[in-house]
């Protein structure tokens, strides 16, 4: 999943960050509100986790400005208010759920898993592609009976090839779909990953199914 995490306090931001994209996930981390809602006009996330207090705009204004934009991705809140009424305006604001501070990573996760659930484009828990199968949850790929796990950055490679299966996909697509903001991927990055995928893939019998379409990118196909 694509998440915009918004969290004006740095020690806390990249913990969550770390542990969101271990679990597969790709983060945009950012800590201040204005960055928050260029962001949400820019890309179209699959999940958002927002901080209550933040400097310029609080977490609770990015909520409505969302919701007012039209968007329906799920809404996690993180605060330090846990009052009834807090949570009824954070509720209110269009979120879906909360999370009181201090934060416990494995619920953090869980939390996550639950509204991914709720989104319009989720699939189950698995995406499949004639007996290739993508567990989402333990990122590992299965085929036969075979199994392998996968690296977060393999594992979001797959995901993308695997929610648009047999469209060809160019390296700035795919950098533009698996990068964070603010950060630049190597030149040769994209290459090096597809061989990396590759030799999972060749672990269940499907190094064929990554193909590389000259001068164009790359296409995740079962007609080999």
């Amino acid at each position: 999943m694509l998440i915009l995490l918004v969290e004006d306090d740095v020690a806390q931001l990249e913990p969550l960050r770390a542990a969101l994209m271990k679990a597969g996930h790709i983060v945009d981390g950012v800590e201040d509100g204005d960055t928050a809602e260029w962001l949400m006009s820019q890309k179209n996330y699959d999940l958002l986790v927002l901080d209550w207090m933040l400097p310029k705009k609080s977490g609770v204004d990015l909520c409505k400005q969302y919701r007012r934009m039209g968007k329906t991705a799920p809404v996690l809140m993180l605060t330090a208010k846990d009052t009834t009424l807090d949570k009824v305006a954070g509720l209110d604001a269009g979120a879906d759920d909360y999370l009181v501070k201090p934060i416990d990573v494995l619920e953090l996760l869980a939390r996550v898993r639950a509204l991914a659930r709720r989104s319009p484009q989720w699939k189950g828990d698995t995406l499949s592609m004639a007996d290739l199968h993508l567990n989402l949850n333990s990122l590992t790929v299965e085929r036969n009976q075979e199994k392998v796990q996968l690296s977060g950055r393999e594992f979001q490679l797959m995901e993308y090839l695997m929610r648009h299966p047999n469209q060809v996909l160019s390296h700035t697509q795919i950098e533009q779909a698996l990068w964070e903001w603010g950060t630049e991927p190597e030149s040769n990055a994209v290459t090096t990953l597809v061989r990396r995928l590759r030799q999972r893939l060749h672990s269940v019998g499907a190094k064929d199914w990554l193909e590389t379409v000259y001068g164009m990118g790359y296409r995740l196909s079962n007609n080999c």
